[in-house]
C-alpha cells in the first residue's frame, strides 16, 4: 500500500529517506490519478525493499505541490538523497512506470 505524504511529513518521510522515494502528486477528482492508484499501491508493496512509494494529495497539501511546481496531475517525482532525480506527468501503465523507476532503484 502506498504511503500518504503531507506538507507536514514531506521533509522527514521523503527528503530525509535513506531509500529513493517516488511521490505521486494527485487529487481525488482527477480521473488519470484514480487509474494510476492501483498501480502505485501494487508497486509500493512489491518494491518496498528498494523504494518508498507514496502519494501527496495536492488539494490538501498545496505547499509541497507549489514548491515543486506541480501544474498538472498526476505528476510523479522520484527523489534520491533529498533531491528530485526524475519526473513524469500523466498516466503511466505499469510497464512504463517500472521502466521509469528501473534506472534509479537497481
Amino acid at each position: 500500500m502506498a504511503h500518504e505524504f503531507s506538507d507536514a511529513t514531506f521533509a522527514t518521510e521523503v527528503l530525509q529517506s535513506a531509500k529513493p522515494v517516488l511521490v505521486d502528486f494527485w487529487a481525488p477528482w482527477c480521473g488519470p490519478c484514480r487509474m494510476l492508484a492501483p498501480i502505485i499501491d501494487k508497486l509500493a508493496t512489491e518494491l518496498a525493499a528498494k523504494v518508498v512509494i507514496g502519494k501527496l494529495n495536492v488539494d490538501d497539501n498545496p505547499q509541497t505541490a507549489q514548491q515543486y511546481g506541480i501544474m498538472s496531475i498526476p505528476t510523479l517525482i522520484l527523489f534520491k538523497g533529498g533531491k528530485p532525480v526524475a519526473q513524469t506527468m500523466g498516466f503511466l501503465p505499469e510497464p512504463r512506470l517500472r521502466e521509469f523507476l528501473a534506472p534509479h532503484i537497481g
